[in-house]
């Protein structure tokens, strides 16, 4: 598990008044109140004469004839937020930077973690004023936005990215879906590279598609991959190994930590997708694992992919890269000599060629940037959803997942909504998880007659490993392909990835996988959730056997 360390506490609040000065961020330490690490931003337009900022016990002025042209950062010492942020503050509290100019105290301003208030004024008017917890609920690390009067209700951290929604047209669009086709896809995007190739995802721990991207740096391509620094039990060794063999092709292999230089961006840097010359984005649901890229007629996971040819699409998701791959939580991976070698796989008959078509409207939906886009594609369903996921859970006992709770509201208007969850043991055995929320589904849909439908996909009858998938396909028009998993943290705090395809032969597509999952499941069928089941008793059949051995050995001596 990824160590979660002391950070500060950000806390923006954009907003603005004509002629008018506001704060407009502010940063408390969150540990120790006064720490040198507090911050705050004003904003605004003027001369800042007779403006005093206060928390009811201390509070400064700015020197006579002090001008504010936008934003203005007020630290509590100039060393301290550069270390942190990586430039000097406009100006500071304790007078320890030559070369920053100090603001002029009254008292002790120390802006407390818990609970405090900040009071603006200009001469004896309160300009505006700012409470915590009653304004904004602090969290270690957590970044909130005023906007428009309107709390963003995005939850972000320290050095997380902004970006705004973007619409791209005229997409080409290569959809795949896995296992029976990810692999091919993914080799033969990779091998048209010349230039660059670079790469975000959870996992890498598949040697031929290192192999691949190797191959690509051998023509001259230069190739940058990015992997998460802390995933859920720790780097696999595979995964070192794939890191070393990377490395020694003199492929750039970076991880996101939290560091003594900063804190991760993220809870988790999710995201699975590959930029390739600029021109070109591979993206989906599957980490770069056997399970997800099996090679074909080999078993794997149920997944989404698309392979999408735009220069402005690739172009912001270079963005979006370069903006990850910066920042103190960025450090080389270390990998090691070892030898990978691939699982087994049962044989797989693959079912589903990729498909291709040209002129699709293309949306990048990011984590924690732009998920909401999310509840905006199920908003607009009028006729049908069709959900694929690996997972869904509740925000709390009592409130539904925020993307489940939109697709039965869409059922209450006559949508027809089915929900379709993976069957693997570890997605069934708990007290709180698919097959649990397969029956909160159905028992709303039956107690208000409504055109909803869950079901646990049924692994052997389809030949698959598990449902990775993170997917939504609306009115047969428009489909998501993602790594955001329907959670809690995947889309408020991790870097996910995906995109909202809308054309109708790519909807079609996505469409006949889901049927054929679907179709296999059967009305409320459990499908591979009897997994744990069997485990229990393969594992009580070993060790009755062993204890009958060890009966007959112990009558051998006697």
């Amino acid at each position: 598990m990824r160590r979660i360390a002391a950070v500060t506490l950000l806390l923006c609040l954009l907003a603005g008044t004509a002629g008018g000065i506001l704060i407009t961020e502010f940063c408390p330490d969150p540990y120790r109140p006064g720490d040198p690490d507090e911050y705050l931003v004003l904003e605004g337009a003027g001369l800042l004469d007779g403006f005093v900022l206060s928390d009811g016990k201390g509070g400064f002025r700015f020197p006579p004839g002090t001008r504010i042209d936008g934003r203005l950062v007020v630290a509590k010492s100039g060393p301290a937020f550069e270390q942190t942020h990586g430039y000097l503050p406009d100006f500071e509290i304790e007078g320890r930077t030559p070369t920053v100019p100090d603001v002029i105290p009254s008292g002790n301003l120390l802006m407390a973690n818990q609970a405090d208030v900040l009071y603006l004024y200009r001469g004896t008017t309160l300009v505006q004023q700012v409470a915590w917890p009653a304004d904004v609920h602090p969290r270690e690390g957590q970044v909130h936005y005023l906007e428009e009067g309107a709390w963003d209700p995005r939850p972000l951290f320290i050095g997380q990215s902004r970006f705004s929604p973007a619409t791209f047209e005229d997409v080409a669009v290569t959809a795949f879906a896995a296992p029976d086709c990810s692999y091919s896809v993914f080799s033969a995007a990779v091998a048209s590279a010349e230039r660059e190739v670079l790469v975000n995802v959870y996992e890498f721990t598949d040697p031929a598609m290192a192999a691949d991207l190797i191959r690509a740096r051998e023509r001259g391509a230069a190739v940058t991959v990015l992997l998460e620094g802390g995933p859920v039990g720790g780097i696999p060794p595979e995964e070192r190994a794939i890191a070393g063999s990377l490395n020694r092709s003199g492929i750039v292999v970076l991880s996101m930590t939290t560091t003594d230089a900063a804190h991760a961006k993220y809870r988790y840097d999710h995201a699975k997708y590959s930029i390739i010359d600029g021109e070109t984005v591979l993206i989906g649901s599957e980490n770069f694992k056997p399970g997800g890229y099996p090679a074909p007629g080999l078993q794997g996971n149920r997944g989404w992919g698309a392979c999408l040819e735009d220069p402005g699409l690739a172009a912001y998701f270079r963005e979006v890269f370069l903006f990850d791959t910066r920042g103190g939580d960025i450090v080389p991976l270390e990998g090691t000599a070892a030898v990978v070698h691939v699982p087994y796989a049962p044989a797989y008959t693959v079912e589903f060629t990729p498909c291709r078509a040209e002129g699709a409207r293309v949306t990048p939906v990011l984590s924690p940037d732009t998920s909401a886009l999310i509840i905006r594609l199920i908003e607009g369903a009028e006729k049908s959803i069709a959900i694929e996921q690996a997972y869904i859970t509740n925000e709390t006992g009592c409130d539904l997942n925020p993307f489940l709770a939109t697709a039965i509201n869409a059922s209450r208007r006559g949508v027809a909504v089915r929900v379709l969850l993976d069957a693997f043991w570890f997605n069934t055995e708990g007290d709180a998880d698919n097959d649990e929320m397969v029956a909160i589904i159905n028992r709303i849909a039956a107690a208000e007659g409504l055109p909803l439908e869950a079901r646990l996909v049924d692994l052997d009858a389809n030949n698959l490993a598990k449902i990775h998938n993170k997917g939504v396909i609306v009115d047969g028009r428009a489909v998501l392909v993602s790594s955001i998993n329907w959670n809690a943290n995947s889309p408020a705090f991790n870097r996910e990835a995906g995109v909202i395809i809308e054309h109708p032969d790519i909807a079609a597509y996505y469409t006949r996988v889901f049927e054929d999952d679907w179709d296999a499941s059967g009305a409320g069928g459990t499908g591979s959730a009897a997994g744990p089941d069997r485990l229990k008793i393969v594992a009580a059949a070993c060790i009755l056997a062993g204890l009958l051995g060890l009966y007959a050995y112990r009558r051998g001596r006697t």
